[in-house]
């Protein structure tokens, strides 16, 4: 598995053109507001605030860049769906989103977060089945999998599975996680390693 040596914040931004200007592959995380992106984000780098978490939900409300091992960025964006902020905002932020997934260069995964709790929703749907439509890889990460027994998790990440299978011939990578207990950990530092080395061998 990948060793986080080092995990550091580098900008904040509000439009893709004020992104860091960079060489190195980039992975999203994005997600409906309050899936728990950033409890995730700390458990995968191994730091208890590197991500700011809160209980309010639409807490992130820009591009935040973080260079992980000086060779690759964790890029958190904005949630999409509900936040207690104004529909002008939430439109704002969405626009960034999709200028952000759909031209930044060096962009290898969006990993699409979901909470495993609750049934399959519209708008996570749509912005997996748009990701495929604009060509831009992506893979599902299942959050939360601890706050419920283990078959209630399976059964909803089954009536999500089959709910893509309605648009997809072929499912995306699947994660299942939890915070709390770092599950899945493993398996997605493995994954971005892997991403990083055919990375590596294509320049």
């Amino acid at each position: 598995m990948m060793e986080i040596k080092q995990a550091k914040f580098i900008k904040s931004s509000s439009v893709l053109a004020e992104c860091p200007k960079s060489n190195l592959p980039e992975y999203v995380f994005t997600g409906r507001s309050n899936v728990g992106k950033s409890s995730l984000i700390n458990m995968i780098v191994n730091r208890n605030e590197l991500a700011r978490t809160s209980s309010n939900p639409g807490k992130t409300i820009t591009i935040n860049h973080y260079l992980i091992n000086d060779n690759w960025y964790l890029v958190d964006l904005p949630g999409y769906g509900y936040a207690k902020r104004s529909k002008e905002q939430r439109q704002k932020w969405e626009k960034a989103l999709e200028e952000f997934v759909k031209y930044r260069d060096l962009l290898q995964v969006v990993f699409v977060l979901i909470d495993s709790r609750i049934p399959p929703q519209k708008n996570d749907i749509d912005f997996i089945n748009s990701l495929a439509e604009w060509g831009i890889p992506s893979a599902v990460i299942f959050t939360k999998t601890d706050k419920l027994s283990q078959s209630a998790s399976s059964k909803n990440i089954e009536v999500f599975k089959q709910e893509l299978l309605k648009y997809w011939e072929e499912l995306p990578m699947l994660f299942h996680t939890s915070a709390l207990k770092k599950r899945g950990r493993e398996d997605l530092l493995n994954f971005i390693d892997e991403c990083n080395q055919k990375f590596i061998s294509k320049e």
